[in-house]
């Protein structure tokens, strides 16, 4: 399995808008969960913590579903700016989205001391409205499936 996302969307964020606890890298306390691109599906890999638990062996489910969101919103910005002509990478600035709606499915529990993958299929609804499907891995093991529903940030967000 690929260890690490090399062009994340988040790296691309301007500082103003990259203090998310779940994908902010300037969030010193954060996960720093990281969106790029494997083909045409979108990819985020992390090794959750030893305090992300539930109970000992296992992950916390709060941290999933952080994960999926995360992944998602993510996952809406890399659509949408691949749709505008642009990669991470190219000093374009992406588009920031928001979560409308967040819903996730736990199928398995989550092993400690295993990567998680998350690999996300953006279905467009609206020019400004996106879905986002994920399914969560522990190795080979799928441990959660999600949906997101991501907006483009409105205006009303940015504290000027």
């Amino acid at each position: 399995m690929e260890e690490k996302v090399l062009k994340a969307i988040q790296d691309e964020y301007p500082e103003d808008f990259a203090w998310c606890y779940g994908c902010g890298r300037m969030n010193e306390h954060g996960h720093h969960f990281r969106t790029g691109w494997d083909g045409d599906k979108t990819i985020s890999i992390y090794n959750p913590k030893k305090e992300h638990m539930a109970l000992p062996g296992f992950v916390y489910g709060g941290v999933i579903g952080s994960f999926v969101d995360c992944h998602g919103t993510g996952s809406a910005a890399l659509y949408l700016h691949r749709k505008n002509g642009y990669e991470p990478g190219d000093g374009a600035e992406p588009p920031r989205f928001v979560t409308a709606s967040l819903h996730v499915d736990f199928m398995k529990p989550t092993p400690q001391g295993t990567a998680l993958k998350a690999i996300g299929t953006v279905h467009e609804i609206h020019p400004k409205k996106y879905r986002v499907e994920t399914e969560v891995y522990a190795g080979e093991t799928l441990c959660a499936k999600g949906e997101i529903i991501a907006v483009v940030m409105p205006d009303t967000f940015t504290a000027k």
